[in-house]
């Protein structure tokens, strides 16, 4: 007869938890971004039933809410890395327009080469992410004030500083400047594909989110931003350079910021004061949609990329759907509500399982 050694009295090793086997199912729905996945995949059916015959489902139509998606897609990996560090930034609005003033006014108004003038851009923008987060960390305010207090500093400062050099708040002209035409290649070319035209902010868009992810999944770097919005304390005890991150995080949303500036300013030749009002808030909602949460310490790079295509396939959607653009917003409001309440309803069964 053979005697267990729980039976003899002989104690019995804990299993850690760490080797045992999960259920693969229950590790793919803890995914941040599964939710999303699911919603890009409904948000599209819908359309595609409701808006197909429209041209919802040609080349075209993919191209269109695929750029709006890229745009605001690149916006919203950085914000995304940022939120798993626990910080948000509602600066990047008004850096886009202060970007694509700075490289038109230097470039129309002062004869500057166009690529010298976006390089001040991305330094100016890398000195705004900087500022943002050393004064967080120095001040210990939470991000969300610090961070909208540069929103309006930048853009009345762009306003009145612009108004002041040229008299006016709209500029063009940038399509005749040296260096256009291979900025114009980099920032601003298409690609043909069966007759429709895919932006080059596509690719953009790719690369970023590419590497956004590797630094999340293969980097120390990468577990150090969970670490920071999981439990900052806890992630300073175990020798992790909090402050290091988070300004590296700040200056990070401020350069896809200006990238997504010099992508505007050469597609439209000009810049506006104005441009991207209100991208912040978009950007923030397309990291929601896509799993991050909002404390912090959750979320993927991947989760922000399908939040923004939601957004453009809605964006764009309604517009194929030829219905009044009036209601996007409710639309918006609505996509929000829905996917948070899934985000959160898949996770906690997931994690019941």
């Amino acid at each position: 007869m053979t005697v267990s050694g729980a039976a003899m009295g002989r104690p019995v090793a804990p299993v850690d938890e760490r080797v045992t086997r999960s259920n693969p199912l229950r590790r793919l729905l803890v995914r941040p971004e599964m939710g999303a996945l699911a919603g890009s995949i409904a948000v599209w059916l819908f359309f595609a039933i409701v808006a197909g015959r429209n041209g919802f489902l040609s080349l075209g139509g993919a191209a269109t809410y695929l750029q709006v998606a890229a745009e605001l897609g690149i916006l919203a990996v950085a914000v995304a890395l940022l939120m798993i560090g626990g910080e948000f930034d509602l600066s990047i609005g008004s850096i886009i327009g202060a970007s694509g003033m700075i490289i038109t006014v230097l470039s129309v108004q002062l004869n500057w080469n166009l690529w010298l003038a976006m390089s001040v851009a991305v330094v100016f923008a890398l000195t705004i992410g900087f500022f943002n987060g050393y004064l967080v960390l120095r001040t210990g305010l939470p991000s969300f004030i610090v961070t909208l207090a540069t929103l309006y500093i930048v853009r009345g400062a762009t306003i009145g500083a612009t108004r002041l050099l040229t008299g006016r708040t709209q500029i063009g002209g940038l399509g005749q400047v040296a260096g256009y035409d291979t900025a114009k290649v980099v920032f601003a070319s298409t690609v043909s594909i069966g007759g429709a035209n895919f932006s080059i902010s596509i690719l953009w868009w790719l690369i970023v989110a590419a590497i956004a992810t590797w630094i999340l999944l293969r980097t120390s770097f990468g577990n150090w931003i969970y670490g920071c919005g999981g439990n900052v304390q806890a992630a300073r005890n175990v020798g992790v350079p909090v402050d290091k991150v988070k300004i590296t995080l700040f200056m990070a949303t401020a350069a896809a910021a200006c990238l997504v500036a010099i992508i505007q300013a050469v597609t439209f030749t000009g810049a506006d004061v104005l441009r991207g009002d209100g991208q912040e808030f978009f950007a923030i909602i397309a990291v929601v949609v896509g799993g991050t949460l909002l404390t912090g310490g959750y979320g993927s790079a991947i989760g922000a990329v399908l939040g923004a295509l939601i957004f453009g396939m809605v964006r764009q959607g309604i517009v194929f759907a030829r219905v009044d653009a009036d209601w996007f917003q409710v639309c918006l409001g609505l996509m929000l509500l829905i996917a948070v309440l899934i985000n959160r309803l898949v996770r906690d069964r997931a994690l019941r399982a």
